[in-house]
Parts: C-alpha cells; structure tokens; sequence
C-alpha cells in the first residue's frame, strides 16, 4: 500500500522592505516542508529556486523585480583561480569536521561576534540562543554543521573560527547560512574558504552542485557569489551558465 503524497500549499507574504536593493520591497512565497516526504520535496524546489529556513522553503515573489537570481557552482568542473589556490593554503591548517546538526554555545557566541560586525542591523541582529537553536535544530531534511577550527593544542579542541549550517540534497549541498571570525586579521576571507571547503567537499562525494542561494546584480555585498567559476543562475528557461545568461541579458538590453 502506497503512502498518500499531499500536494504542498503555497503562501505569500506582505511586502516589506528589501534588505538589498534600496527603495524596493520584497515578498516571498513559501510553503511548509512536513511529513515524510519533505526531502524529496525540499530537493525539488530547490531545483527551482527555493531555499530553506527551518520547516519552511521560500523564494523572492516580488512585484516588479526579478533582481534576485538562484545560484549554484558546478563542483565536477571547478577550478580554483590563482586567489582561490592562495586562500585554501592559508587555511589548510584548520581543523575541519562535519556535525550533527544540534546547536552549541560556542557557535552562538560566535555567530554574535559575525552578526554584530557584519550585519549590525541586520534580520537576525536580534537573535537569541532560541532562536539560534530553533535555526540550527529544527530541520526535516538532512542537514548538518561544519565547523572550522584553529589545530588542537594540549589535547583542547582549538578556537571555532567558522561553522555553517548545510542540507544535503539528492544533487548538491546547499548553504544555509555560515558565519566567522570576521574581526580576526590573521583569518582573511574566511567566508570564501568555507565555500571553497564545500565546493571540494561536494566534489568528493559525487554531489554535482554546491548551492549559494540568491545573487543579487547590483548588490556588492552579493558579489563573491559569482567568482566560484563555473556557476549557474536560474533563468526563466533554467538554469544556464552565468556568462551565457550575462551575453542573453546584453542582448535583449541593446533590442529593448
């Protein structure tokens, strides 16, 4: 006897603010990720663009604006730049391991650290140990936390320096959301690294694609979305290579 497959319902939110791009409002459409069937589910709209936050996944549905683009490296061909290659040698020392996804202290305090230097007024500025639990804890699909240390020393585990919340999907890894000691100098870029890190962990175990969510054109701070070449962005007729849908973009700029 089959199991019954309930189809999902979709939701949009009010307009409210965009965080990105500055007089524009945004709006989401959303649906619940529940039952046994909410990985399937969770893999199949991530293929279209949604992205997941606890039992929800969502996309942008914003009147008027298509700004936000789904983005995603193809891990079987990528190639580290001359950039890239310096950054993973600077960080070989870290101690990187894969967790169960269940939230700890250590991550709390630092993802306080990240939020107060990189997004002060953020979403998420107010976030409380709950919250952050709920985040990190509260998943249907199968998700875990990688952390990133400095190298042990007298048998004590070594500094937390980075963690991200990650799902395994049938095709990929998808990013949930990273965070890291971005006041510590002697640590550049450590937010590169953690993608590179996931790109090659990807690579690894035969997973074609390492999701990073949503690139917005015109955003700087969306920018190094697109520099882990190559990297697909989800069009209206689907996913296509970034250059490709720049020359597309080009073209029907210079008809219109």
């Amino acid at each position: 006897m089959t199991a019954h497959f309930r189809y999902p319902r979709f939701f949009v939110t009010s307009p409210s603010p965009c965080p990105y791009l500055p007089g524009k409002q945004e709006r989401k459409v959303f649906t619940e990720l529940v039952g046994p069937h909410a990985s399937e589910l969770n893999d199949a709209l991530g293929r279209i663009g949604f992205r997941r936050s606890q039992g929800v996944a969502y996309r942008p549905n914003c009147a008027g604006c298509t700004a936000c683009v789904s983005v995603r490296v193809v891990t079987p061909e990528f190639v580290a730049n001359a950039t890239q290659r310096k950054l993973i040698r600077r960080h070989s020392d870290l101690e990187v391991s894969a967790c169960r996804a269940w939230a700890t202290d250590e991550q709390f305090q630092l993802l306080r650290r990240y939020l107060r230097t990189r997004h002060p007024g953020g979403g998420m500025a107010g976030m409380d140990e709950d919250d952050y639990a709920d985040m990190v804890e509260h998943s249907p699909v199968d998700s875990f936390v990688v952390e990133y240390r400095e190298p042990a020393k007298n048998g004590r585990l070594g500094r937390l320096v980075g963690a991200c919340l990650t799902d395994r999907q049938a095709d990929g890894l998808s990013m949930i959301y990273s965070f890291f000691d971005a006041e510590d100098l002697s640590r550049p870029a450590l937010g590169n690294f953690i993608i590179m890190d996931h790109i090659l962990r990807a690579r690894d175990v035969g997973l074609p694609y390492v999701y990073l969510g949503y690139w917005v054109k015109g955003s700087a701070r969306m920018a190094y979305k697109t520099r882990y070449r190559p990297v697909e962005v989800l069009g209206p007729l689907g996913w296509s290579r970034y250059e490709e849908a720049e020359r597309v973009t080009k073209r029907l700029d210079a008809v219109v």
